[in-house]
């Protein structure tokens, strides 16, 4: 098989494994609503620590471009919210207004965050097949979280968990179709990577900041909704640094 064929059928496969994360709400019953507080916090720890973990990969490439692309990316995401936030009206599948406009913007960042796997998925396969194959399980691993991120905030505003799925592949779509330009062309990703890594950071902990911690502590005792989120942080950033070289 062709080398930019296997590329992308790795990169195929990390995409699709980001819809294993709505796989627990395929058995869970009843009213979710009451489950915002917690989700939302376990959503913003999931999302502040694969934060970390960009930023640490990117200030290792280039520091200066990595706090560049950061504040690129959370301008972006405070610019989107503003066009989201005069749609009011919004609708996507069952959800509407609010939970609409939180629905569009949590899936818009994770798409922008996968960008960045996509091309660090490419440029390993530029080095070894080896090391390419092991990167891309690696990413694929850690995108489950990443779809239970996306679930979290969908499912308890009302989404199905197989439209929670749908939505959590389609964010990593960007895997596969910036995966094999980055192995084509490994030498110009490896200059502008640090600056991809960082707007996607920048654009989660924009989210985090602005949405998620806010209503995870307006449905949720304060002390429960901070454990919460430091736990999922922890687990996320050692799952990224131990699983991504």
């Amino acid at each position: 098989m062709h080398s930019a064929a296997v590329v992308f059928l790795a990169a195929l496969a990390t995409a699709a494994a980001t819809g294993l994360g709505a796989l627990p709400f395929a058995f869970r019953r009843g009213d979710l609503e009451r489950w915002l507080g917690p989700a939302n916090a376990i959503a913003a720890g999931v999302m502040l620590g694969a934060s970390a973990g960009l930023l640490i990969e990117g200030s290792g490439r280039s520091a200066v471009r990595t706090l560049v692309g950061c504040a690129a990316g959370a301008l972006f995401v405070h610019l989107a919210g503003r066009v989201v936030g005069d749609h009011p009206h919004l609708e996507l599948g069952p959800l509407r207004g609010a939970d609409a406009r939180s629905a569009v913007l949590i899936v818009g960042v994770m798409t922008v965050h996968s960008a960045a796997e996509g091309i660090g998925v490419g440029a390993a396969f530029a080095d070894t097949q080896t090391f390419g194959l092991l990167i891309a399980a690696a990413i694929a691993l850690h995108n489950i979280p990443e779809g239970l991120a996306i679930s979290l905030v969908l499912v308890p505003r009302g989404a199905r968990p197989r439209t929670a799925a749908g939505w959590s592949v389609f964010s990593s779509i960007p895997q596969p179709l910036l995966a094999v330009p980055a192995f084509l062309f490994v030498d110009q990703v490896h200059a502008v990577l640090p600056l991809g890594l960082g707007f996607a950071a920048g654009a989660m902990v924009w989210m985090v900041g602005r949405m998620l911690l806010p209503e995870a502590l307006e449905h949720g005792p304060r002390g429960v909704v901070v454990l919460d989120a430091l736990a999922a942080f922890a687990l996320m950033l050692m799952l990224q640094l131990r699983l991504v070289p």
